[in-house]
């Protein structure tokens, strides 16, 4: 049987709803017997909970009420409870919770040595959370009693994610996800600390200095406090633009390009080298082999390769800084496709990658439009119409042209373990991946 606690209360067998007709107080003396499986919880504690100090003289027997009505409507599916003493346990048996679930899966994520597999257990974790625990069951005073615990580690897992995701350069997608957190929670300065470096690598720096001054503002009216020391020292770091804040070390194989840092040009074909916007194929990821960092980054790789004209970059990043959700979503989509597509180009016989490609190049056939270029020769290009997802469009209309392409059969990848790399080439190496070091170092 599956309860959900992390939001509205549900309870489901073998997937159905059920226990429906229960009341809300009912409901409620279940979720804190679920919250404690297995301990005894006793009678006063259960009144004390349910009536928060202001119970009647019958809230004792009402108690026993409850229980009885709880023990005839879980009785069909395993879940037990049991007078202990002067109060009551659940026996699970086999019942499971979204709490526990959760919690399991945060400890998990924190004995994670790749990023990438935390990152996958931290969003899987968080994702459970569906709204405040027991939403339609409990007041504010009651959530706060029963749920302090879970909700501390649920602002430790935002943060621990956040750090992840700052470590392999989703910026823009941090401080998406820390918006809400950072400006609700201002005494948790270690998220705000997470959102401001978030910003201000994605290029938003106005806005990061526009947190700081919020979070300020709020401490000082909530709490009387000012902010702490680490705070204001990243605070001085954004305000004089401190370029050791913005990313680590230059990476090897680099240009600067718009501010952005981009790999080399190698492949001889724009759809490869987007497949080299990531390198270290040949093994589980981890910092420092991602290039696309934020959206920005995609946008300028995109006019970089002559995919799409320098004042739509200039248009895709002011858009992306306004919608910013929006762009880490197109951004996600690109990565998903990227990784379709380096399946599809080393594995000629991979069926689902062609048409998963094959999918969104149409799209982009539907909405490019054929115009004359700057030297008088008509081209094909994106339509502006297309939004933050035009870099992604670009790229599956050169991919679809490589595919059609009788060069596709001579794609090689550099067998180097830190590349991974792909050029048209039938030697199966270039001089450059005897470096070895595509992917040993983390882009600026």
């Amino acid at each position: 049987m599956e309860f959900k606690l992390l939001g509205a209360f549900e309870a489901r067998h073998q997937g159905r709803p059920v226990l429906g007709a229960t009341r809300r107080q009912e409901r409620c003396l279940l979720a804190v017997l679920l919250l404690c499986p297995g301990r005894a919880v006793t009678t006063d504690r259960l009144i004390d909970l349910l009536w928060d100090g202001a119970a009647p003289a019958s809230a004792r027997g009402t108690v026993h009420t409850y229980v009885g009505r709880l023990r005839a409507a879980l009785r069909p599916y395993g879940p037990r409870i049991d007078t202990r003493h002067d109060g009551y346990a659940l026996d699970p048996a086999g019942a499971v919770t979204d709490a526990e679930e959760f919690t399991r899966l945060v400890r998990e994520a924190a004995a994670a040595t790749d990023p990438a597999e935390r990152l996958r257990l931290h969003d899987q974790a968080l994702g459970l959370w569906r709204g405040p625990l027991l939403a339609d069951a409990a007041g504010d005073r009651l959530r706060d009693r029963l749920g302090g615990e879970l909700d501390e580690l649920r602002l430790t897992a935002l943060e621990q994610r956040a750090g992840t995701q700052l470590a392999m350069g989703l910026h823009e997608r941090a401080a998406a996800d820390l918006a809400a957190p950072a400006r609700d929670r201002p005494e948790r300065e270690g998220l705000v600390a997470r959102r401001m470096t978030a910003l201000y690598r994605s290029r938003r720096q106005a806005e990061a200095l526009e947190l700081y001054r919020d979070t300020r503002d709020a401490l000082v009216e909530r709490f009387g406090i000012e902010p702490g020391g680490e705070l204001r020292e990243l605070h001085e770091r954004v305000l004089r633009g401190d370029p050791g804040l913005d990313r680590p070390p230059v990476p090897v194989h680099a240009v600067r390009v718009r501010g952005e840092w981009l790999p080399w040009n190698t492949s001889g074909h724009p759809a490869l080298e987007f497949c080299n916007t990531y390198a270290g194929w040949g093994r589980p990821r981890r910092p420092g082999s991602e290039w696309l960092r934020g959206y920005g980054t995609l946008a300028v790789w995109a006019g970089h390769q002559d995919l799409t004209e320098d004042h739509l970059v200039t248009r895709l990043t002011g858009l992306a800084r306004q919608r910013p959700e929006e762009a880490a979503a197109a951004l996600a989509e690109a990565r998903a496709f990227r990784r379709d597509l380096y399946a599809c180009l080393t594995d000629p016989g991979d069926l689902r990658a062609f048409t998963t490609v094959a999918a969104v190049a149409e799209e982009a056939a539907g909405q490019a439009e054929f115009v004359r270029g700057e030297e008088g020769l008509g081209v094909w290009r994106l339509s502006p119409a297309a939004g933050l997802r035009l870099p992604l469009l670009a790229v599956a209309r050169s991919a679809a042209e490589l595919l059609a392409d009788p060069r596709r059969f001579t794609v090689r990848a550099c067998p180097g373990p830190d590349c991974g790399w792909l050029f048209l080439d039938r030697s199966g190496q270039r001089r450059w991946c005897s470096l070895g070091t595509c992917g040993g170092h983390r882009p600026e």
